[in-house]
């Protein structure tokens, strides 16, 4: 805001840029879909990161582009009196990139190069942030009793969310519903693609209204057999879901990115600016998802080349 950037663009790169943690590894999301969807949790985070790269890459080509075509949207900032030099400036930036990347690559590159299994990749990372607070001198007993504290309280949260989707999926089945809605879609007599449309429409849909952990819990138990028995790979469709999830924290009137960002932003930047910023956004997750959708390798290859899960 000092440089006069686009209220709209700021408000828009960060909304977006934030919720790229559902389909940039690792993910809590995947965490909670892969048991739902009976889908190894590893072959998601693997799957996931041609996906989150496609998703990325679009948005960085949008924002360089906008810059260049509307020069006034980012003006060119020039360097001021009290900037460091350019070797600080590098000494800052490996600081603050090499901690985080080493921890990416105990977590992700331990799963990837077959050396642990996703569970066994959590402890290492858990080990790799005991270390590095020590080596920050930021380490003490009562940090360390909260994290585990944290630990439990996320754990059990998502063991109970697993619980109740497992509860919903038995009352479901028990009750005929998977049946019925067997006989209700074998009336309609639709196409494999067209089902598959419909299910992502249901998912975009309950998006402008419901959190991702509804989400999951009500359509995936419902979703899966049918993508099985459609013969859909599941990593492939499970990758179509978390971009379409991930428009739902950028879509009215839920839009839990806007509103976190409403919380935090300058009074300056008004919930119009937000929602405009955000639109060009959406269309851009959405020609993501017709990517994945027309290219199945882009979410199957690295798997099956990493990991071998065909």
């Amino acid at each position: 805001m000092k440089y006069q950037y686009s209220k709209s663009l700021i408000s828009g790169t960060i909304c977006a840029g934030g919720s790229l943690g559902t389909i940039i590894p690792p993910s809590v999301v995947v965490v909670v879909l892969g048991p739902i969807a009976d889908v190894s949790i590893g072959d998601l985070m693997v799957g996931m990161i041609f996906p989150g790269l496609i998703l990325s890459g679009l948005y960085i080509i949008y924002i360089v582009g906008l810059c260049i075509l509307r020069p006034q949207t980012a003006p060119r900032v020039d360097d001021g009196a009290d900037d460091p030099p350019f070797l600080q400036k590098v000494t800052i930036t490996v600081k603050a990139l090499v901690p985080p990347l080493v921890m990416i690559f105990a977590v992700l590159g331990s799963i990837m190069l077959g050396w642990a299994a996703p569970t066994e990749a959590a402890a290492l990372g858990a080990v790799g942030a005991f270390l590095m607070s020590i080596l920050y001198g930021r380490f003490s007993f009562g940090m360390f009793g909260a994290a585990l504290v944290k630990t439990i309280t996320v754990t059990s949260m998502i063991m109970f969310i697993l619980m109740a989707g497992s509860l919903f999926t038995g009352v479901f089945v028990g009750s005929g519903g998977m049946s019925i809605m067997r006989d209700m879609i074998g009336a309609l007599e639709l196409s494999p693609a067209m089902l598959l449309v419909i299910f992502l429409l249901l998912v975009f849909i309950a998006g402008f209204f419901l959190e991702w952990i509804s989400i999951l819990l009500i359509f995936v138990p419902i979703f899966m057999p049918f993508v099985r028995d459609l013969g859909f790979e599941p990593v492939w469709f499970c990758m179509l879901l978390l971009v379409m999830i991930q428009t739902s924290y950028l879509t009215p009137p839920m839009a839990p990115a806007i509103f976190y960002l409403r919380g935090v932003a300058p009074r300056d930047i008004t919930l119009r600016h937000m929602y405009a910023g955000v639109i060009p956004f959406i269309v851009i997750q959405l020609i993501a998802l017709a990517i994945v959708a027309a290219f199945p390798q882009t979410a199957l290859w690295l798997p099956n080349q990493v990991l071998g899960f065909n």
